[in-house]
């Protein structure tokens, strides 16, 4: 996974964090970040969560609700994730044997979930699926 061609200028901190999570093939909690930065000088997770903080603003990770835990974005080219475009719907497929998480975008779906809250009066901020299961892999 790549930084989006026209990403925000990170700081060091910033980069650290993201360049973690671009190479992880997991989901990591704060606290696994810290571990893996503390050679980089991190030494308190508010280092790990501000830097978080700032790179789910410009749509460059993802946080997963149910691990309580982050990935950095499959898409970051897409309009759902990118800056100023963080109200489109995110989703997940999480695999509960291997732990692989699937990102995906339906736009069919976004459009559906639009026109419920339009039709609602309801002003989405943030919309997030997450599906968990088993993936192909480990059903096979």
């Amino acid at each position: 996974m790549n930084a989006p061609v026209s990403s925000p200028a990170l700081t060091k901190n910033q980069s650290l964090v993201f360049d973690v999570l671009t190479r992880s093939d997991a989901p990591m909690s704060a606290y696994t970040i810290l571990d893996k930065l503390r050679d980089h000088g991190f030494r308190a997770p508010l280092q790990v969560y501000r830097a978080l903080d700032k790179l789910l603003e410009f749509g460059m990770v993802h946080r997963l609700e149910s691990l309580n835990a982050f990935v950095a974005c499959a898409h970051p080219e897409s309009d759902c994730c990118a800056k100023g475009h963080g109200h489109g719907t995110v989703a997940f497929a999480i695999c509960e044997s291997c732990g692989h998480v699937f990102e995906f975008h339906d736009h069919a779906v976004d459009h559906r979930l639009g026109d419920w809250a339009k039709g609602k009066g309801f002003k989405p901020a943030k919309t997030t699926i997450e599906i968990r299961g088993i993936c192909s892999s480990c059903a096979a």
